[in-house]
């Protein structure tokens, strides 16, 4: 039975082991809402995961320790394993989904662990994993359905309690559901009052119908730029703890989930992978309430990969309105760009990209279409420009 024993005897376990991360005030995230957030994102490895990981590995015996360890992971749960085998001179042996990014399969190996790769999702190299235990005899570390990693991952809240006493509210990443687990139950064991929020991706509601439906369900498949989080399917101990102690759930969109990459990184510097900013995306879209309230993100870890970073910041600019796409039908005669860009400079937009077209067969014989991409402000900014070129005469596609 987890305890709240079992949580501080972790975090007296972790004491020397991880960072304990800072909150950060962040006021202009959501306005109405008094915004903090806990940067487990600057943890060691990355990401919260090496807090179960490591109590988990704590509690194994000796002859558990020599046999070596196993486990499977979308990327952090495999760096939290790998350096606290590597800190207890233990084996680890990690099986990855082949499509996990090249940095997260790396930064494993930098950590002293062999790695697995297994074709498929994380359901798949979960199997393996299990194959590989009963065939070798290794011990099976979990990547959230587990007691003593449900216990280590609870310091969080142990922590954050303690940077702001008068906590509202805690919004909280969901996948296997081992982080809100922890937290969820830590939280409400030292204040019952604090309302925990869980936040999943869209394409991966796997806790979210499951709860709802009252039973554990698997989904056919997951789609999500939030790898860490896409689970098909939920523990049978982390659905029940999900039931008894989360307030609410709620999804976000990959395109929420990019916004809120690019505000943590412009207004806080702070990088975060999609799994770790899903608890500021579903704050910053209203999807849950805390008008008023003082409220606490998890930001679950930061190893996004940089070959997709390029990519989350262009759907981050759509998102919030900071860069837009106009398509202008035009009459083919000198001038008609210069007006066009005339419009915009007056009204403080940043052209970056111009195409210019003669009109399609059926289209006016005169007609051509100009297609801008150009900087912006916000939406009212953007709204702003497309009026002042219909005003003067232009017709928008």
């Amino acid at each position: 039975m987890l305890t709240l024993d079992s949580v501080y005897r972790a975090s007296y376990v972790l004491k020397n082991v991880i960072r304990k991360t800072d909150i950060i005030y962040a006021p202009k995230l959501k306005a109405g809402a008094q915004l903090y957030l806990k940067t487990e994102n600057l943890q060691i490895t990355g990401s919260f995961k090496v807090r179960g990981s490591y109590y988990k590995m704590s509690t194994l015996t000796e002859e558990e320790k020599s046999r070596g360890v196993i486990a499977c992971s979308a990327g952090n749960h495999a760096q939290g394993v790998a350096l606290s085998a590597q800190k207890n001179g233990i084996k680890a042996v990690i099986c990855l989904p082949d499509g996990a990014p090249i940095s997260k399969v790396e930064a494993t190996k930098s950590y002293g662990a062999e790695v697995c790769l297994v074709e498929g999702v994380y359901d798949d190299a979960y199997k393996k994993a299990l194959e590989l235990r009963d065939e070798k005899g290794y011990t099976f570390i979990h990547p959230f359905n587990d007691e003593d990693v449900i216990a280590g991952q609870g310091t969080i809240a142990l922590e954050v309690a303690e940077q702001i006493p008068d906590l509202d509210a805690i919004i909280v990443p969901i996948g296997g559901g081992g982080l809100i687990s922890g937290v969820a139950y830590t939280m409400k064991m030292l204040n019952p009052k604090i309302k925990v929020y869980g936040v999943q991706a869209a394409g991966a509601p796997s806790m979210l119908n499951s709860v709802r439906d009252s039973q554990i369900e698997e989904l056919s498949s997951v789609s999500t730029i939030a790898d860490g989080i896409a689970v098909k399917k939920p523990g049978d101990l982390t659905y029940e703890f999900c039931k008894k102690y989360v307030d609410e759930i709620v999804t976000v969109t990959d395109d929420e989930i990019s916004a809120a990459i690019l505000a943590l990184m412009e207004q806080h510097k702070l990088v975060t992978e999609g799994a770790g900013a899903v608890a500021v995306a579903a704050a910053m879209f209203g999807k849950v309430d805390i008008e008023n309230k003082k409220t606490v993100c998890v930001l679950s870890g930061g190893n996004i990969d940089v070959t997709i970073l390029s990519r989350v910041i262009k759907r981050g600019l759509l998102m919030s309105g900071r860069t837009a796409q106009l398509m202008i039908e035009l009459a083919d005669k000198p001038g008609q760009l210069k007006n066009v860009s005339r419009i915009i400079a007056d009204l403080g937009g940043n052209v970056i990209s111009v195409h210019h077209e003669r009109a399609n067969e059926g289209s006016d014989v005169n007609g051509c279409y100009l297609r801008i991409i150009l900087e912006t402000r916000n939406f009212e900014h953007i709204a702003q420009i497309k009026k002042a070129l219909c005003d003067f005469g232009f017709k928008l596609i």
